[in-house]
């Protein structure tokens, strides 16, 4: 094995080793302003996942007045069905073709796989539990690692190998520069 246990073209397999598809240093307009976007989306977002949580606390209430109390003993699912929520939530919005939750594609930002492909549903559902579990594992200053990387990613995100870019800026980058 010449090419250090990778498969390359030039060995004869069509499988190429590839390397990140948005470079922080060849491509910066992709990554400024991530993390305050990212902040604003998460707060966004939070505020779409708690509306039809307090909705249903708000109907389990209600439930309970009628029947007499004995509908309140539906709250234990509010639990339950806001975890579920959240995952299906996050799943099927980073899953979706914009690969952005309602947050994100309200500040501008797509996620992406390292290579550069769009995210698909179990990658949504993963990033949003590894994301609640690192912060309540590790406590929020575990997001401070964003800061001392190129790339602006979060712990969850090098875990599962996404990005986090603007996806307003990833048409320019796309465009060819010069006259033909």
């Amino acid at each position: 094995m010449a090419d250090g246990g990778f498969n390359t073209a030039q060995s004869g397999n069509s499988a190429e080793f590839q390397r990140h598809a948005f470079d922080p240093w060849m491509q910066p307009e992709l990554f400024r302003g991530v993390l305050i976007r990212r902040f604003f989306a998460f707060l966004i977002d939070l505020l779409v996942l708690s509306i039809p949580v307090i909705l249903g606390v708000i109907f389990i209430a209600m439930f309970g007045v009628i029947t007499l109390g004995l509908g309140w003993a539906l709250f234990w699912l509010v639990s339950p069905a806001s975890l579920i929520w959240a995952v299906v939530y996050y799943g099927a919005s980073l899953g979706g073709p914009h690969s952005a939750t309602v947050g994100m594609r309200a500040m501008g930002l797509e996620m992406r796989t390292w290579s550069g492909e769009p995210s698909y549903f179990v990658l949504g559902a993963m990033h949003a539990i590894l994301f609640w579990i690192s912060v309540s594992m590790f406590t929020p200053l575990i997001l401070v690692i964003s800061l001392f990387n190129n790339r602006r990613r979060m712990l969850h995100d090098m875990l599962l190998g996404t990005v986090i870019i603007n996806n307003s800026d990833l048409a320019t980058v796309a465009e060819p520069h010069g006259s033909y």
